[in-house]
This record gives structure tokens, sequence and C-alpha cells, in this order.
């Protein structure tokens, strides 16, 4: 049974980003406030300012307006982007070094500050440095299963900490001192202050495409064997059901209660609240999918497209129109989290008599007397 939880909404055109010239393809995007930046297989970054435009009758639209575009000299793709908005800072992977530049003009740091040897690498966002002006970063490192640990600074740079794994690493995220890892054969999680590792469960990367991202505080969503999306603690243990995804899932992104996963002919949307597939999207040739402070952006290699959410009323209404009443009160339960305490009480007592009346009408009498009540 479906559910209209997102629209696909294109945001960044190819001609904005290529004009006629087809050999210009999207490497990886990243998302900050109303700035978006594309690195692209020729060396480029691309920024451009994001305007959400709703029209009268409610329907948004995006209007993508280019600011500058830079080359970075070399003859390779930019394979990652982070933003550090504190520092005012973009950090840019390309040829296995991340170099840091300015958010605004794409100038690289005058003082040339760059860390070398980076595979890939993921921003701390649950840092333990306390430091506003710093951000924590882990990388893959290029030296054999090895992991290491920067603080990085508005113009400089400084290792923490270098730990090595059991096998190679591929893939990693990062909640304070615990370092989530896809390995060659296993998912881990890593405690880097302590050295304490735990394995998490076997999963083959010659096969597939880990995935591995943090999605709350001490918690992260991995692709797991027999394509499902599996939740773990920091401990090591879940604390709820998997979601069935196709076996060749190739990015996930969270926007609460949902679970986005993108595969290639597919996006899926998946609720946490009851784990059952609400709704399906073709997308083809896709190949990134990820959320930006809870906006969820894919992209294919030539265009840049946003899921923006129906408003979580609209889809328990929807889901009560057709009669779904178990699932329009899971969906308003989950829904707690996101909405102002008075406001949600309001809505909760209408949802509750609507669903009782509802009951009523199906004769379903003790039903419809609990929601009464």
């Amino acid at each position: 049974m479906s559910v209209k939880a997102f629209k696909l909404v294109s945001a960044v055109e190819r001609e904005m980003l290529m004009g006629d010239k087809n050999y210009i393809n999207i490497e990886c995007i990243e998302c900050c406030g109303k700035n978006l930046y594309i690195g692209t297989n020729d060396c480029f970054i691309y920024h451009f300012l994001l305007d959400e435009k709703i029209s009268t009758a409610g329907k948004i639209t995006f209007a993508a307006t280019k600011q500058l575009h830079k080359y970075l000299g070399l003859k390779k793709p930019v394979s990652e982007l982070k933003a550090a908005s504190a520092l005012t800072r973009l950090l840019v992977l390309c040829d296995n070094t991340i170099t840091l530049v300015n958010m605004m003009n794409l100038e690289p740091v005058p003082t040339g500050a760059k860390i070398k040897g980076a595979v890939t690498f993921a921003v701390n966002e649950n840092p333990v440095s306390g430091d506003p002006f710093c951000v924590e970063v882990c990388i893959i490192s290029v030296k054999r299963r090895t992991i290491q640990m920067f603080m990085v600074f508005e113009d400089r740079v400084q290792i923490v900490k270098e730990v090595f794994t059991p096998e190679q690493p591929c893939a990693v995220a990062v909640d304070g001192y615990y370092l989530c890892l896809a390995l060659t054969t296993q998912y881990i999680i890593l405690n880097y202050n302590t050295g304490v590792s735990q394995d998490l469960f076997p999963y083959c990367s010659d096969e597939k495409r880990p995935i591995v991202k943090r999605i709350g505080r001490q918690e992260f969503l991995l692709a797991g064997p027999g394509g499902l999306g599996m939740f773990a603690t920091v401990d090591g243990i879940s604390q709820r059901a998997p979601v069935h995804w196709s076996e060749n899932v190739i990015g996930a992104a969270l926007c609460f209660p949902y679970v986005v996963a993108l595969d290639d002919e597919f996006i899926t949307v998946h609720s946490m609240l009851d784990q059952q597939q609400k709704q399906t999207l073709p997308f083809k040739e896709g190949h990134i999918l990820q959320d930006f402070e809870g906006k969820v952006i894919v992209a294919t290699n030539k265009g840049v497209y946003i899921l923006v959410p129906l408003p979580l009323e609209k889809q328990i209404q929807d889901l009560l129109a057709s009669h779904r009443v178990e699932e329009a009160l899971v969906l308003a339960k989950g829904a707690r989290r996101n909405i102002p305490k008075e406001k949600f009480q309001v809505m909760y007592k209408r949802i509750l008599q609507q669903a009782g009346f509802i009951q009523f009408a199906q004769l379903q009498f003790l039903e419809a007397k609990e929601l009464f009540r």
C-alpha cells in the first residue's frame, strides 16, 4: 500500500551545469543551507544558490542560480565535498588529497593546508573536542588497513590519531569516539580512543557497495546481507527492525520517519515506525542519494533533484481517507518529535476522533470506543 510521502522536484538542469558538453558528469554533491556545491569528473566545483518557491496552490519548485565555478587544476574527478560552515570552508577530496577552500569564492586557503593520502573521509557530527572552530575528520588512508583522525581548523590541519584495522576499510561513518566501518568481509564498530572493536555482521564488499551512514546519536544505518537495511548502535545492537531493500542499493538517506534508498531503477521509501515500504518512485541512472540537514537530494550524472516531503498531516489525512487507520495512528505518534507539543496534542485528538468514526462505520465498535475514549 503506498503513501505519497515525497515529490521529486528538479533543482539543477543539465544545461545549467554542462551546456552542450556531454562529457561532463556529476561526481559528488554537498548542500549547506541554500548553498549547493557540485563536483564533476573534469575537476571543477560549481556553486549554486537554491531558492525554494511555493506557489499559491502549494506546489514547491526550486530555482538554482549559478554563483561561480572553479577548476582545481588536475585531470582527476572531484570525488567528495563536505561543508564546514562554522569555518566557512569546503573540504574537497580530489586525487587522494583533501584541500580546504573558501565556501564563497572557492579559493584554496592561503596557508595551503591539506590532508594527503585520503581514499575517502567522513566528518564527525558529534565531535569530541568541544572546539566550535574545529571540524573533526576521519579518513581512510591510502596506507593499508589504516584510519586517521584529523582536526581541521580554518587554515591548518592536525593529525590526532592513527588506528589500524583488522582488514582493509572501504567505508566509514563517525559518531563521537566511535567509528562504524565497512571492512572487506564485515562491518565493525571501533572506539578509536580505547581501540576496542566489536563485530557487527558479515558483508562482502567485493560483491556490493557497502553503505555506512550515521543517522543519529550513536546509531548507524548499514546495507546488510540479503538486501536488508540494518540499524546498529555503538554498542553493537539493533534497537529497530531492519527494512527490506532491493539487493543492489546504491545509497540511503534518512528523513524522519522515513528511510529512503536508491537502486539502479527506483527510489524506495520505508517507514522506520513499522518497516513497511510506503512509496516507490521510478528513477533511472541515479548514482547519488544523500540527506543534508533534512533535505534529501538525488542526482544522476547529469542532473540534481530534491525529494520534497509532503506535510505529515497531509500524509495522515490521506491514510485516513483510504481507511488505513493503524498506519495513520503509527505515523501520527511518530510525528510527535517533529511537531510542537500543543499543536501535536490538538492534531492527535482530532486524528483519534476521525479514526474512531472510521472504525465505527466499519462496525468495529470496541476499537472505535477505545479511540473515542
